[in-house]
């Protein structure tokens, strides 16, 4: 049986997202990725068919629906993940494996044939029939940056996301060079709260107290509004 947890997104300002920075930190532990610059760089190529069907699933607010994306954090250094994300009425549950330079290269051409047969991953069997049956191929990349927080015993994990981004230079995903567009203001930055079942009381209120309101916010949908906007 699939496990979804609670996803709650809320967007703050700059002076929002200092100071809830500083009362998180002084109740959670900062994410072992976090340490070293108090934030990391996440960059995701997201997939969809010839319909668009998990944008317009989006933009309709479809309570059943699902994302194809291949991730990597702060650099080409770090491993490829294959992810695909599924949420089901405000709940969400994430399914990954590794991926490879060269499957990346392939799947970014549009080749899934040449991995099918020789992956041992089932996710990556599953990604490679939705793009010969349904014509998936890249869309859009999504760059930000992350600051987070984790309580481990509950698994509850918050994340402060800032200068999101969008850029369609697919060839240059792998090595971070590509141009980028913001999606929203600069002083705009993105709250996420991810828990299995109940959120205690000390987070909850740190989260009221500024008065937030939960929103859909889809870094996916945005970007790729951005670039259709820029054709």
């Amino acid at each position: 049986m699939k496990k979804y947890r609670n996803e709650w997104k809320y967007c703050c300002n700059e002076g929002d997202f200092a100071l809830i920075s500083a009362r998180l930190k002084s109740v959670l532990d900062i994410d072992e990725h976090t340490l070293e610059k108090n934030k990391y760089s996440i960059h995701s190529l997201y997939f969809d068919d010839y319909r668009n069907t998990c944008a317009h699933d989006n933009s309709l607010g479809i309570g059943r629906r699902y994302k194809w994306r291949i991730r990597y954090y702060d650099g080409p250094k770090h491993s490829l993940h294959l992810e695909l994300k599924q949420k089901l009425f405000g709940r969400t549950h994430k399914e990954s494996c590794p991926v490879t330079k060269k499957e990346l290269n392939l799947l970014i051409a549009g080749r899934p044939e040449e991995i099918i047969w020789k992956t041992k991953h089932k996710l990556m069997k599953r990604f490679c029939v939705a793009m010969m049956t349904k014509r998936f191929e890249p869309k859009v990349i999504i760059h930000y940056e992350r600051t987070a927080f984790i309580e481990p015993i509950t698994n509850i994990r918050i994340t402060l996301d800032q200068n999101i981004s969008a850029g369609n230079d697919f060839e240059h995903f792998l090595d971070g060079k590509y141009l980028r567009f913001p999606i929203q203001e600069k002083a705009r930055h993105v709250l996420e709260v991810k828990f299995d079942y109940i959120l205690p009381s000390y987070i909850r209120d740190i989260i009221n107290s500024h008065g937030f309101k939960q929103t859909s916010f889809s870094k996916y949908y945005l970007g790729r509004k951005k670039m259709e906007e820029l054709i």
